[in-house]
């Protein structure tokens, strides 16, 4: 299968792109690199033996989408292409939904020029907002708090709409929780840029020395101790489900969500002792006020996705701190060209 992956070098993209090679698909990437990379590529190609079509493109380009729909005869979409960042969408709200909802509109607008209806779509569980209650369910309710959240939701939205207007797209929304890891090759992985975003990659830069100790955002939450409680799957796993899910929507027409996570949630300080203990690093931290618009647990209920695609996540959360070390003592200045 010809797939097109937007985004194709970033974090989930590029372990996606290292499956669906090694599953035999043939992969073109569209990627602006604006989050990423070139060598990527190339550390794609030294894990898989090829390297993809790439175009260094924007999906906000409508005539560079018209070229690469034209040259390549493509069955299907992996759509990961967008901002990510929840702080930086409250203070950006609009280059937000630019971005992410404008650029997604043209991709599907150019899929129906070209007659490519199958299409993966990289959601989040942001679109839950503060649940109602966990472990959460694919029919919990949507209440995104951030324009992060909203964008992925309308997006959402948007595909809903476009698969009951048209009974031929075949579609899956993919909610993931917390992706982290690395490849195990130490190759590819997470290099954010300026100050993580997200707890591991934090913790992996305390442990090299780039920051002096990790910030703990509250301890007084109803949880096991204190601290924040989320759901956390190794980046490969997440590759994996997408693999499934394209497989999935290629004998099922319509739309689907699915919860992508391992259904068990752990605790900041358990992470920071799970990584201690797979790496040998201490990590110190310091306990701070509690943090806006952050709540106390945050995990996902899988059955869906098991029963559907027959994905269960395999890795555990020391495999998880494992990979990612191993990712950052290869690169401690990140992937560079």
């Amino acid at each position: 299968m010809k797939v097109l992956v937007t985004g194709g070098t970033g974090f989930i993209g590029s372990h996606t792109c290292v499956e669906l090679i090694n599953n035999g698909h043939d992969v073109i990437i569209v990627d602006n690199l604006s989050n990423s990379s070139r060598e990527v590529l190339n550390r794609i190609a030294k894990i898989t033996g090829s390297i993809p079509k790439f175009y260094k493109d924007d999906l906000l380009d409508n005539e560079a989408l018209d070229s690469i729909f034209e040259e390549n005869k493509i069955d299907s979409v992996i759509h990961f292409a967008g901002y990510k960042a929840v702080g930086e969408s409250v203070e950006k709200p609009l280059m937000y939904y630019q971005n992410n909802v404008i650029a997604t509109l043209n991709l599907l607008d150019k899929m129906v020029k070209y007659n490519v209806k199958r299409l993966v779509f990289s959601s989040s569980a942001t679109v839950y907002g503060d649940p109602d209650m966990v472990p959460i369910v694919e029919t919990s309710r949507l209440q995104p708090t951030n324009p992060y959240g909203n964008t992925k939701l309308v997006i959402e939205d948007i595909l809903r709409d476009v698969a009951y207007a048209d009974h031929q797209w075949q579609i899956a929304l993919l909610r993931y929780f917390n992706p982290i890891g690395a490849h195990s090759s130490g190759l590819i992985g997470e290099t954010p840029n300026g100050i993580p975003n997200n707890l591991l990659p934090y913790i992996a830069q305390v442990a090299t020395g780039k920051r002096e100790e990790l910030r703990v955002w509250g301890n007084d939450y109803p949880t096991i101790d204190g601290t924040g409680v989320r759901d956390y799957i190794h980046v490969v796993d997440l590759a994996v489900g997408h693999l499934k899910a394209l497989k999935y929507i290629d004998n099922h027409p319509g739309i689907e969500a699915f919860n992508l996570g391992r259904g068990v949630g752990y605790s900041v300080l358990q992470v920071v002792q799970a990584f201690e203990k797979a790496t040998g690093q201490k990590i110190p931290y310091q306990i701070m006020d509690r943090r806006p618009g952050d709540i106390a647990t945050c995990f996902a209920d899988t059955k869906k996705a098991k029963d559907l695609l027959n994905f269960e996540a395999i890795y555990d959360i020391e495999q998880m701190c494992s990979d990612l070390w191993n990712f950052y003592k290869n690169n401690p200045e990140g992937i560079k060209e």
